[in-house]
C-alpha cells in the first residue's frame, strides 16, 4: 500500500456494505491494518448485520440501522478491550457483513439411484431431485462454524454440504414414510414437509434456517420405467383376448378389401368368409382360455399336451342364391357355381345372393365371383 492510500485510510470512518452480487453471504470490511477511529459511522442496511471480531471472539453483534461506535452502543467491546479511557485512539477488530436476505432455488438432487424397499414392488431403486432456500438465523454460530477468518464466504462454500445433508436425510424421510412409490407423486407436498421437519435441525446447527424444501421429481431408473410402460399397456387393453379378436378382425376386414393379393386373400377373404372366420378365431381363443395371465392357453395338465391340441375347424363355406328365370334356386358354393358358369346358365348378369347383402346384386359385382368367368373360355368364332 502506498503512501497516499495510508493516509487516506487513516480519514475513513465509514463503515458500510452495499452488496452488488446474488451469492455473498458474508463480506469482510477492508480496512487498513483492521484499526477503526472513535466515532466510526457503521451503516447496516436492511438484510444485514454487522458483527465485530476481536482476536477471533464475537465482540458485538449490529442489527439494521445508523451507529457511531462509542463506548455507549459498544460496550462488549469496551469490556474487553479494558480501556478506560475510551476510543481515544484506533482499536483493531475485524467487521464483517453478513447478509441475511434468502438464498432461493439451491438445487438438490441424488448423484446414484437411492435403494429403498416399497410395500409393492419390494427393494427398488429411485432418484430425486428439487430445489430449496436457505438463509441465516444465528450470526454468531454460523460465524463460529463455518465462516472464521475467511474475508468472503459465497453460497457455493456451503451448498455442496447442505445439498449432502438435504439427499441423506431427505431419502430417510421418503423411507420412513411408507408412502408406495406410485403415490409419491401425488404427495410431493406432504414429502417435502417431512423431508423439511427432518433437516431442519441440522441447519440450526451451522447457523441457519431452512426457509422452504421443495420435490420436484422423483423417478425410477430407466429399465423400471419401461417395465411400468408395459405394465400400464396391459391396463389399458384390458382382456387380451378380446383385443386379439379385434386385430384379426381389422386384419381380415383389410385383407378382403385388397383382393389383387391373389390366393385365399383375393378369392376367399370377402365380407362372408371374414366374419365367419372372426367366428371361429373366437372359438379358439375361448378354446385356449387366452385371458392375459396365461397367453399359451394351457393350464395344469393341458400345459405339457400343449402341443398335441389340433387345428380349429375348417370355416364354413358361404352359400349363395341364384335368380335364374325369375325363380330362386341354390343353394351353391363356388365349387357349384364354376359348374353352372360351365353350362351357360350362370352369367355375370345374373342376380345372386348370399348372407350380408341387403338385396339381389348381379354376379359380376360381387369381388369373390369375378374369378369364375375370368376362368370361362370366350366363344368359339364362327360359331
Amino acid at each position: 500500500m502506498g503512501l497516499f492510500d495510508k493516509i487516506r485510510n487513516e480519514f475513513i470512518d465509514i463503515i458500510e456494505w452495499v452488496d452488488n452480487s446474488t451469492d455473498t453471504i458474508v463480506w469482510k470490511f477492508p480496512r487498513y491494518q483492521n484499526e477503526i477511529k472513535m466515532g466510526a459511522q457503521l451503516t447496516v442496511r436492511e438484510g444485514q448485520a454487522a458483527i465485530f471480531l476481536n482476536e477471533g471472539v464475537v465482540a458485538d453483534v449490529f442489527q439494521p440501522g445508523r451507529y457511531e461506535l462509542t463506548t455507549q452502543n459498544m460496550p462488549i467491546m469496551t469490556t474487553i478491550r479494558g480501556w478506560k479511557y475510551g476510543f481515544n485512539s484506533p482499536f483493531k477488530a475485524d467487521v464483517y457483513f453478513v447478509n441475511l436476505r434468502q438464498f432461493v432455488n439451491q438445487r438438490w438432487g441424488t448423484k446414484n439411484p437411492i435403494m429403498l424397499r416399497d410395500p409393492e414392488f419390494g427393494p427398488i431403486r429411485l432418484r430425486a431431485f428439487g430445489n430449496f432456500s436457505f438463509q441465516v438465523k444465528d450470526v454468531p454460530v454460523f460465524m463460529k462454524q463455518l465462516v472464521a477468518t475467511t474475508p468472503v464466504f459465497t453460497v457455493d462454500d456451503i451448498t455442496e454440504q447442505l445439498r449432502n445433508i438435504a439427499v441423506s436425510r431427505g431419502m430417510d424421510a421418503i423411507a420412513e414414510s411408507k408412502i408406495p412409490a406410485l403415490d409419491l407423486a401425488s404427495n410431493y407436498d406432504e414429502v417435502s414437509a417431512l423431508i423439511q421437519q427432518k433437516i431442519t435441525g441440522d441447519f440450526e446447527e451451522i447457523g441457519l434456517s431452512l426457509t422452504k424444501f421443495l420435490i420436484e421429481n422423483i423417478s425410477f431408473p430407466e429399465e423400471v420405467e419401461k417395465a411400468l410402460d408395459k405394465r400400464s399397456s396391459m391396463g389399458v387393453v384390458g382382456n387380451l383376448g378380446a383385443y386379439a379378436q379385434f386385430q384379426a378382425a381389422n386384419s381380415m376386414e383389410k385383407a378382403a378389401e385388397n383382393p389383387s393379393s391373389g390366393g385365399i386373400v383375393g378369392a376367399g377373404f370377402g365380407a362372408g368368409l371374414g366374419a365367419g372366420m372372426v367366428g371361429q378365431m373366437g372359438n379358439v381363443f375361448q378354446h385356449n382360455n387366452f385371458d392375459g395371465n396365461n397367453p399359451t392357453g394351457a393350464t395344469g395338465a393341458g400345459a405339457a399336451a400343449a402341443g398335441s391340441v389340433g387345428p380349429p375347424p375348417l370355416p364354413k363355406a358361404v352359400a349363395y342364391y341364384l335368380a335364374i328365370k325369375g325363380k330362386q334356386e341354390g343353394p351353391f358354393d363356388q365349387q357349384q357355381l364354376r359348374g353352372l358358369v360351365g353350362e351357360g346358365t350362370f352369367t355375370t348378369s345374373t342376380l345372386v345372393w348370399k348372407e350380408g347383402l341387403d338385396n339381389w346384386t348381379e354376379a359380376d359385382k360381387i369381388i369373390e365371383l369375378k374369378d369364375l368367368f375370368s376362368q370361362t373360355p370366350p366363344p368359339i368364332p364362327g360359331v
